[in-house]
């Protein structure tokens, strides 16, 4: 328990740290003059240029081998939104997201196991057992626990061995608004709209909330039993 606690501390010390030098960099760039408007728009063409099609594509299988899903969210509808329209942009983004869930928990549960298994243990994470009955409290815990990349919450139902519908239908439950959200704030963020950012801001601040507040009701119910 105490080697986890440790490893748990160090592990944040060096989030922590990334973020630090992250911030600082983007600070000494800032003062010296760099345009970030100008390397979002030349970064948001590079992406553009690639096609909706392998966007899409990597979006659904990349996130799998460890990138995060949240730099295909992000930029998504101000990629692709004035050439497909928004709705269609979104139908888009859910159902790579989907596939994603769905190839993930499809390598960990069959194709890749030992060697996933052997990572997931490696990186700290405590592999779940779980009962039948307990499987959707465990797929709710990995969504709603802050901290826990998707593709690790994907490999872990799929290595704990949870039911396939189940583990679908919670996290279509769960993933969907939330990417949604993040999705329009995106849109809002990248291109400047202050008063739609704060709107869909506010819907992912009132979404995480309302995570949080069952996760807390998990662990409630988790301690009384």
């Amino acid at each position: 328990m105490a080697d986890h606690t440790r490893r748990d501390q160090r592990l944040l010390l060096l989030k922590l740290g990334l973020a630090a030098v992250g911030l600082a960099i983007f600070a000494v760039l800032l003062m010296r003059g760099a345009d970030l408007r100008e390397w979002i728009d030349a970064g948001l063409e590079v992406l553009r240029a690639a096609g909706p099609t392998t966007y899409f594509l990597a979006m659904a299988i990349l996130p799998a081998c460890g990138m995060p899903m949240a730099i295909f969210i992000l930029p998504a509808v101000p990629l692709f939104g004035e050439q497909l329209g928004i709705n269609t942009v979104v139908l888009l983004a859910l159902l790579a997201v989907t596939f994603n869930l769905c190839f993930a928990y499809a390598l960990a549960r069959r194709g890749l196991r030992p060697l996933l298994r052997a990572i997931v243990t490696r990186l700290g994470y405590k592999l779940p057992e779980v009962a039948s009955g307990d499987a959707t409290d465990l797929v709710v815990l990995l969504r709603v626990t802050p901290g826990i990349p998707f593709v690790v919450q994907n490999f872990l139902a799929g290595l704990a061995e949870v039911p396939f519908a189940r583990y679908f239908v919670v996290s279509a439950i769960i993933v969907w608004p939330l990417n949604t959200a993040f999705l329009l704030f995106g849109d809002a963020l990248i291109q400047g709209k202050g008063k739609t950012a704060l709107i869909t801001l506010s819907a992912v601040v009132a979404l995480m909330t309302v995570l949080h507040l069952v996760r807390k009701h998990y662990d409630r119910r988790r301690k009384s039993t």
